[in-house]
């Protein structure tokens, strides 16, 4: 079950407007405050809308509101046989939605390359019982997993491995242990300055104050290379020679 730190909680509190619509509640970014009702009844909508999302377990689904930045919601989703019984429904103190919004809003101010956090939204069913949706401001292009099989030329591909590689090297020293670090979650983002590459779902991470030793980069290291030999197990994309420029062997 997640826990909020007191950093976290100071994080949350600073960065982000607490506010109560019915049975949800919601914490937003001061640009979406004003719009908390409106946001609550585009995500209802939404959630009747199975066609509308799409992504791992059909989870993600882009917001628009009149006036507002592009957004992306991901509502919280299990898997498995769990996904049968309880589908959207969690349990707990602390909605992971609003732990991974304080959270990476304390990635962001460490310098950690992540998506821009914009908000959670919570409906609370029972005492402890809930349903949730984490916002992130919506960037342009595609995870790794698709760039890789978009065959860009080699020059790109050079570029693009190098930056991933200084990414997740920059959340080693930001002290950030992902935990399900994959090749669907390093998302390569289109800008005025060329591509960037950005780490997404930090709902399962964990902040230190300290930059990771051994032991736990090697974790996270271990478990991007099984995402890329499970996703492309003939090295057709990630040959030793892009594998090694992501730092894997």
């Amino acid at each position: 079950m997640p826990r909020l730190s007191s950093k976290l909680k100071d994080r949350l509190q600073a960065d982000f407007i607490h506010s109560r619509a019915g049975v949800h509640e919601l914490y937003l970014a001061p640009a979406l405050a004003p719009n908390g009702l409106a946001l609550t009844r585009e995500l209802t909508r939404l959630g009747h809308r199975p066609d509308q999302w799409s992504g791992n377990r059909a989870s993600v689904a882009s917001l628009r509101l009149e006036g507002l930045p592009e957004l992306v919601a991901r509502r919280g989703r299990r898997g498995g046989l769990a996904a049968r019984a309880l589908s959207h429904l969690y349990f707990g103190f602390v909605p992971r939605a609003v732990f991974e919004l304080a959270l990476t809003a304390e990635a962001r101010a460490r310098a950690i390359p992540v998506a821009q956090p914009m908000g959670a939204v919570v409906e609370w069913v029972a005492p402890f019982v809930y349903r949730s949706c984490y916002l992130t401001r919506k960037e342009q292009g595609m995870t790794l997993w698709e760039f890789a099989r978009a065959q860009a030329p080699p020059f790109k591909r050079e570029e693009v491995f190098e930056r991933t590689r200084a990414a997740i090297a920059a959340m080693y020293r930001a002290g950030l242990c992902h935990a399900d670090l994959n090749l669907h979650n390093l998302f390569v983002a289109y800008g005025a300055g060329g591509p960037s590459v950005i780490i997404l779902d930090l709902d399962k991470a964990r902040l230190f104050d300290r930059p990771l030793g051994p032991k736990q980069r090697s974790r996270n290291q271990a478990r991007l290379l099984r995402s890329a030999r499970k996703l492309d197990p003939r090295g057709r994309f990630f040959d030793p020679e892009a594998l090694s420029r992501l730092g894997l062997r």
